[in-house]
């Protein structure tokens, strides 16, 4: 099995600076947190995970990355959810196609490294990532799911791809796009094929995913019976809950973020 060529790196990913002075920083006390590495076919894919320093297992979160990887905001969020209770793990999902932590312009991530990246092949490393948090002490029988924007859209296909999923939260993850031989289908093809529940938050000012497409799958939904919702928050813009980011609203991520912990505790059972 090959190793891993490097470590999740530092910090905030080049692409999103300066940083903004809301940044939250959520402490590791009391919990057990730090980079692991998760077996995946022929490779070793570098993860970071965090959970409580006290008990034995933990219901787990699989934490799907945005765009710019694993970086300190998704790092924060992980040991967030340790702090209630999770063990979170955010698998890095770019590991074949290379870093982006160190590139400075979003369409050059795009270009050199996520339009590369297979969704069978993420299906498949999120599939590894639930055997070895089996055992890390993540109960995987409590299973759930949140990523936020490139992760918001692999959120809805894991939740049509896991039978084992209790439930799935999309933070605006992209709905509609254009099919090609890597990314075969789009959320709104697969909402007949929900396997587990799933809520979705999105930004009523988002310019990336128009409101219609959010619609769209709304409409998808309720025509499959499926057991999912999606919230808009009107005034809001892609990225709200990136505390890192000027576009950050901690009013609607402060609600999102408190769904997102009701919908797992109701689907906890």
């Amino acid at each position: 099995m090959t190793p891993i060529v490097w470590r999740l790196p530092e910090g905030f990913a080049a692409a999103v600076m300066p940083i903004s002075a809301t940044a939250i920083s959520t402490s590791a006390e009391g919990l057990t947190a730090g980079e692991v590495e998760i077996p995946s076919d022929d490779i070793r894919i570098p993860a970071y995970r965090a959970k409580p320093q006290a008990g034995a297992t933990f219901p787990t979160v699989l934490v799907i990355q945005e765009i710019f990887g694993i970086h300190e905001h998704i790092r924060d969020l992980c040991r967030r959810l340790a702090k209630s209770g999770y063990l979170a793990v955010a698998p890095y999902l770019y590991t074949r196609e290379g870093e982006v932590a160190g590139l400075t312009d979003t369409e050059e991530i795009r270009n050199k490294v996520v339009s590369k990246v297979p969704d069978n092949q993420v299906l498949s490393d999120l599939d590894a990532t639930v055997e070895w948090a089996a055992k890390d002490g993540g109960d995987t029988k409590r299973l759930f799911t949140t990523g936020f924007c490139w992760g918001g859209r692999i959120v809805w296909l894991y939740s049509a791809h896991s039978s084992r999923l209790r439930a799935g939260a999309a933070w605006y993850g992209k709905l509609v796009g254009q099919p090609d031989p890597l990314r075969p289908k789009n959320p709104v093809d697969i909402a007949d094929e929900l396997k587990a529940p799933a809520i979705g938050f999105y930004g009523g000012q988002d310019a990336g995913i128009p409101l219609n497409t959010v619609e769209w799958m709304r409409t998808e939904i309720k025509a499959a019976n499926r057991p999912a919702e999606i919230h808009v928050y009107p005034e809001a813009q892609h990225g709200f809950n990136a505390d890192y980011r000027p576009n950050y609203d901690p009013i609607a991520a402060k609600d999102a973020w408190s769904k997102m912990l009701d919908f797992f505790q109701k689907y906890d059972v």
